[in-house]
């Protein structure tokens, strides 16, 4: 158990890409495939996981300009769409994480930046939309990419407590969005954003991997069992 797991969520939000899956494969092969088509060099696919994260028009802007951003974002979707969605890997003992919290009698949604009509898709692929009262992602127009102004819809749609609900994403914009609408913040340090990252953009704890998550709300529930069983007798 950590500090952070001490006061336990009534709902956990969780971010996509390097939160649940691994999605490292798909999003630098369809980045270069989009720089390619457009006759403009990429950096290669290892030097591409800053990209994991940000809304993808902001990448793009980045790599081939402005200009040329939109095009990119349209380019990548294309490969996107029929190959890139499902070169993806669920991250190990992620289906026990949601499976536990569930148990817990909490609930659990996505958050992500990612348009909806693919995370859906990606959830179902891998067996995960069943742990979840609802997913929240962009319009592929680009409306609610950013964090925050998707977290705040979720709240608004879910009608959830930001007091009591927590955001778990492994960049600093899950960090940053969570806490702009009042909720907490945990680090999910086995995705693409570093230690420095999340701890500078305030999150309660950064957490090495999903096991250790885990581990520490067993701790707090047991605790919060132990202690409910003390009072009783």
């Amino acid at each position: 158990m950590t500090e952070a797991t001490k006061r336990l969520p009534q709902t956990f939000f969780f971010d996509l890409d390097g939160t649940l899956t691994d999605p490292f494969l798909g999003i630098t092969n369809c980045i270069r495939f989009a720089c390619a088509e457009l006759d403009m060099p990429a950096p290669p696919a290892a030097e591409l996981g800053w990209c994991i994260g940000p809304p993808l028009r902001t990448s793009f802007v980045q790599l081939v300009g402005d200009a040329h951003a939109d095009q990119a974002v349209d380019l990548y979707r294309e490969r996107f769409a029929e190959v890139g969605l499902f070169e993806n890997s669920k991250y190990s003992r992620v289906d026990e994480l949601l499976s536990y919290i569930n148990s817990m009698g909490s609930v659990c949604y996505v958050a992500s930046s990612k348009p909806l009509v693919f995370v859906k898709r990606i959830l179902t692929h891998f067996d995960l939309a069943d742990y979840f009262v609802e997913a929240y992602g962009s319009e592929l127009s680009g409306a609610r990419s950013d964090k925050t102004e998707l977290l705040a819809w979720a709240l608004a749609k879910t009608g959830a407590d930001a007091s009591c609900s927590v955001m778990i994403g492994d960049r600093k914009h899950d960090a940053v969005g969570a806490l702009n609408n009042g909720l907490r913040a945990w680090g999910a340090g086995w995705g693409y954003g570093s230690e420095d990252e999340l701890v500078g953009a305030g999150v309660e704890a950064v957490f090495g991997d999903v096991g250790e998550m885990l581990e520490s709300l067993v701790g707090a529930v047991r605790v919060r069992r132990d202690r409910g069983a003390d009072s009783a007798g």
